[in-house]
């Protein structure tokens, strides 16, 4: 079987470049080791988190805020078992869709495991063992991540678990120790927690959200202990024991000091992802590896002719949209087109309530790179829609050059700041200034005017606060 193309893995990388690929006359294959299509993304990841993050906050907005709006239920009664099915099924539904788009698209899919002995071949091996060799003029690597472990600790997905784990969980744990506390960390931990969890987090450094904004962490680590959570940092995580039931922790002072216990029914293991590149033969391909990561250059090519990687395998951050914009961009450039990913403007979110949503730099590095900027904020409680939402908590920042008024990051702690994130997104892409967003008519009352107003407060000018 000859293709002009086989991609390795279809995650949100995978799947859209070759749909992508095939959409510009290329005859493309695509390998998935799961029974279903979609990577960790889709079926034990972003998809089926959000699913349970959003039926919590429900269960939680039923427990506490309904009654202030007038609206009186009575003490809602969780039913976990249909929550999960909630979950299952929004995760059917997107991986189905995913195979309607391939097949949709003539896009042809193998199913097993792959591996590349050369430049221009790929084996798939069947879960029965048997083998079939592909040849294609290209080969896309793009088989994602997978949740990374710690030395001496054993993963038992019941006891001790990952993300996968924590998502299938069929009680909720009266406690729940998270280990780290970056992104996957503290959603996970927000789902249990609104379930009637109590969550510890124990981190390794002396903050939560190690990279994101300083102040934006600062006041989220505030939020999310008034909602219960309780934070162990600068802490590292030393020893698990589980039992019959639950498991005892021991953690020490990552400085060096005496060594204490936690009991936990569940301890969440969330300190990272590494790349999964193990049983591809790229060492046999000769292709090059960096700290776990595939090389590549600007134009997503390997050392190797012909073989190309994108997604959580390569450099930059680990997330779905990053893999496919990078899907879309080495489709275009197979295709003898001019692909590209503006690295500088990739939003990272923390579906969490409230949400935490990232774009461009950080005030830290603005002040370690020496560039001078200024500042507009704007807090929620100012916001109308807000108001009326009963939703006020943090706030809008915008950071702008000090000189030429250029956006270059913008940070948001509030509800939806997922969304609103997303028009600094096209105003940086096109190289956009405070005052373009300033200037620009936003609907009242809506969440949105938050971010027009921080933009505002960049030249000391919002109405409304």
């Amino acid at each position: 079987m000859s293709y002009d193309l086989v991609i390795i893995g279809t995650g949100p990388g995978g799947y859209v470049a070759a749909i992508r690929a095939a959409q510009l006359g290329l005859k493309v294959a695509v390998v998935e080791k799961r029974k279903t299509f979609g990577g960790t993304c889709l079926n034990v990841g972003c998809i089926p988190s959000k699913a349970l993050l959003h039926a919590s906050e429900m269960f939680e907005e039923a427990s506490h805020t309904f009654p202030s709006l007038g609206v009186i239920v009575g003490k809602p009664t969780l039913d976990l078992k249909q929550m999960l099915v909630h979950k299952q099924e929004t995760v059917d539904a997107n991986v189905n869709g995913v195979a309607f788009l391939l097949k949709k698209n003539k896009v042809e899919a193998f199913t097993g495991t792959a591996s590349i002995p050369a430049a221009g071949k790929v084996v798939v091996t069947s879960e029965d063992g048997k083998t079939q060799e592909l040849e294609t003029k290209n080969i896309v690597i793009a088989t994602g991540s997978e949740a990374a472990g710690l030395p001496g600790i054993e993963i038992d997905e019941k006891t001790v678990v990952t993300s996968t784990g924590a998502l299938e969980l069929t009680a909720v744990p009266k406690e729940l120790v998270v280990v780290g506390a970056g992104v996957i960390g503290l959603e996970i931990g927000s789902v249990w927690s609104r379930l009637g969890a109590k969550v510890t987090v124990v981190e390794y450094l002396d903050r939560i959200l190690p990279g994101m904004d300083e102040e934006i962490a600062k006041q989220f680590s505030r939020i999310l202990q008034k909602q219960g959570f309780e934070f162990i940092l600068g802490s590292k995580v030393t020893k698990v024991e589980t039992a019959k039931k639950g498991a005892t922790v021991t953690i020490e002072p990552a400085a060096g000091g005496d060594a204490k216990t936690l009991s936990a029914d569940i301890v969440l293991v969330a300190i990272g992802r590494r790349p999964n590149t193990d049983g591809l033969g790229l060492d046999g391909a000769g292709v090059a590896m960096e700290r776990g990561r595939v090389v590549i250059d600007d134009h997503f090519k390997t050392n190797v002719a012909g073989i190309y990687a994108i997604g959580d395998v390569v450099r930059g951050p680990m997330l779905a949209h990053k893999a496919e914009d990078e899907g879309v961009a080495v489709a275009e450039i197979i295709a003898g087109k001019a692909g590209h990913v503006n690295y500088d403007v990739i939003p990272g979110i923390v579906y969490t309530a409230p949400e935490v949503a990232a774009i461009g730099k950080t005030e830290e590095e603005l002040k370690a790179a020496g560039v001078a900027y200024k500042v507009g904020k704007f807090p929620f409680t100012a916001n109308g829609r807000a108001r009326a939402m009963r939703h006020t908590e943090g706030f809008v920042k915008v950071l702008a050059d000090a000189t030429t008024d250029r956006v270059l990051g913008c940070h948001i702690i509030g509800p939806h700041a997922g969304d609103l994130i997303a028009e600094v997104a096209v105003l940086m892409e096109f190289g956009g200034s405070s005052e373009d967003l300033a200037r620009t008519c936003h609907a009242h009352p809506t969440l949105s005017e938050a971010v027009k107003e921080a933009a505002m407060a960049v030249e000391k000018r919002q109405i409304h606060m």
